[in-house]
């Protein structure tokens, strides 16, 4: 079987179901238009790169976006068109619908089976947009979200299905499509991601960091931005500072923005926030963007994970915190909600509310055996529920169910 993936990106949520394949013996190709990693046995097949969105004097106002989709799947049609020219079509395509990728894949392979990765549809209500006390979508927000959709639109009509990783994920998509969309995480390595009582690390001062000396509190995100909770963790981490002088606070991330704006005025949000926040450096390190061993050692000395998120994307990260047994402080948010029960597997606090926060995290450091039974709990939510070996069989049986004949 010739199983081809597609994403602008590189592998992206493909990544550990691609090796699979590969090492179960069938043809693996990824097509796309950057590499994020090397996957032995995978070929990989590049189409040429898209400028991004760019204005026209002609172009009608919000198309900048659509336009750029449209011409990312036009270049992975003429991919497409130029295999199966030599012989080479896949027995199934599987792709990410967001960046406009799959929308003209049944065109030039009518009778292959498609997949879409259905990651998140853009609503003016109930998700993201909207969802900050200051952020009141008016008209043309709308519109420009309407119109953010469309390549997804026109590539779930052709797919044969979709495939998402949450049910509130899945819930954001239009009824008739929902049908289609099928709910499965990519899963979580529980092998490497695992408590470890006598993990260390060491720090480029020289210092190493273990659990409980100093207590640390960990946030990890793509990059520090609000989004991501990052300025109400740091006010948190002020306040509790205040009180509990030892505590190290660890936030892990770039300094760019991947989703919402920039703050006015220029500058990172780390800069903005910091230069308006009393916090001794010493307790607050900002270690960047660091290798993902560096990230698990960081989940298995932490004695409070703090993961805040608007309505939007589930990161990975929260999922590898538990799967480490990290005690998970978490935003009451969907689709977070999804997988922590407060007071069972971590704590749930609401967003923009940084005493609770802080509370919360002041406790986790004041009595941590107390919190035994909810780390224990993590680590059992993410085996029974996101093993990566039963994700990864419940794609492969997705999988061969659209291979069959109609």
């Amino acid at each position: 079987m010739h199983v081809a993936f597609v994403h602008p990106r590189g592998f992206g949520q493909f990544a550990a179901l691609a090796a699979h394949l590969a090492q179960a013996g069938n043809e693996v190709s990824l097509v796309t238009e950057a590499l994020d990693q090397r996957i032995p046995s995978v070929r990989v097949v590049r189409h040429r790169s898209e400028p991004g969105p760019r204005a026209h004097p002609l172009m009608a106002r919000h198309l900048g976006i659509p336009d750029h989709h449209v011409r990312i799947g036009h270049r992975v049609a003429e991919t497409f068109d130029a295999m199966a020219r030599q012989g080479q079509s896949p027995d199934i395509v599987i792709g990410h619908i967001g960046w406009g990728s799959m929308m003209f894949v049944k065109d030039v392979l009518p009778r292959v089976p498609a997949l879409g990765y259905c990651e998140f549809f853009y609503r003016a209500d109930g998700a993201d947009v909207g969802f900050a006390p200051d952020d009141q979508p008016d008209l043309e927000t709308r519109k420009r979200l309407r119109l953010r959709n469309m390549a997804q639109l026109i590539s779930l009509e052709a797919l044969e299905g979709g495939i998402s990783p949450t049910e509130w994920q899945r819930s954001l998509y239009p009824a008739d499509a929902r049908a289609r969309i099928t709910v499965c995480h990519e899963g979580i390595d529980t092998r490497l991601f695992r408590p470890d009582p006598a993990a260390s690390l060491k720090l480029p001062d020289g210092r190493v960091l273990k659990a409980g000396d100093p207590p640390i509190v960990t946030f990890v995100a793509r990059d520090l931005e609000p989004y991501r909770g990052f300025p109400q963790a740091l006010e948190a981490a002020s306040k509790v500072i205040r009180k509990h002088s030892d505590a190290l606070f660890v936030f892990v991330g770039g300094d760019g923005v991947s989703y919402g704006t920039p703050p006015s005025g220029g500058g990172t949000w780390k800069e903005h926030l910091l230069a308006s926040l009393d916090l001794p450096r010493d307790r607050v390190l900002f270690p960047g963007v660091v290798p993902h061993p560096v990230l698990r050692k960081l989940f298995q000395i932490s004695a409070a994970h703090v993961y805040l998120t608007y309505p939007f994307v589930l990161s990975w990260s929260v999922l590898e915190a538990m799967a480490c047994g990290a005690l998970v402080i978490a935003s009451d948010t969907a689709p977070v909600r999804e997988v922590i029960s407060s007071g069972r597997n971590g704590i749930l606090v609401p967003f923009f509310d940084t005493d609770a926060l802080a509370e919360s995290i002041l406790e986790a450091l004041k009595s941590p055996d107390s919190f035994a039974e909810l780390r224990i709990a993590a680590r059992r939510t993410i085996e029974q529920r996101f093993q990566q070996d039963e994700c990864i069989a419940s794609q492969t049986a997705l999988i061969g169910r659209m291979m069959l004949p109609d």
